[in-house]
């Protein structure tokens, strides 16, 4: 009863040592230059928030019913491979 009592304080004491500062570049580096046509570097944020293209929405359009699939030419039988 100890031992799993033990892990689990274990995992919620390694859990909570997180890391909850801005991120900034390690010492001696610098952020990547400054893309073609624009003057200034983009911050960090910026550089981590991802755009529309990036990271697109999904639709899933879910079936409510079952449905004749449509014909799809590219269905093709495999090649006869004359054995």
């Amino acid at each position: 009863m100890t031992r799993p009592l033990a892990a689990v304080i274990l995992a919620l004491a390694l859990a909570a040592c997180g890391n909850r500062v801005d991120l900034r570049p390690a010492a001696g580096q610098s952020l990547p230059p400054a893309p073609l046509g624009r003057a200034d570097a983009p911050p960090a944020v910026e550089l981590l928030t991802r755009t529309p293209q990036e990271a697109p929405k999904r639709s899933v359009e879910l079936r409510t019913r079952s449905e004749e699939r449509e014909d799809d030419p590219f269905d093709l039988p495999p090649p006869d491979r004359g054995e």
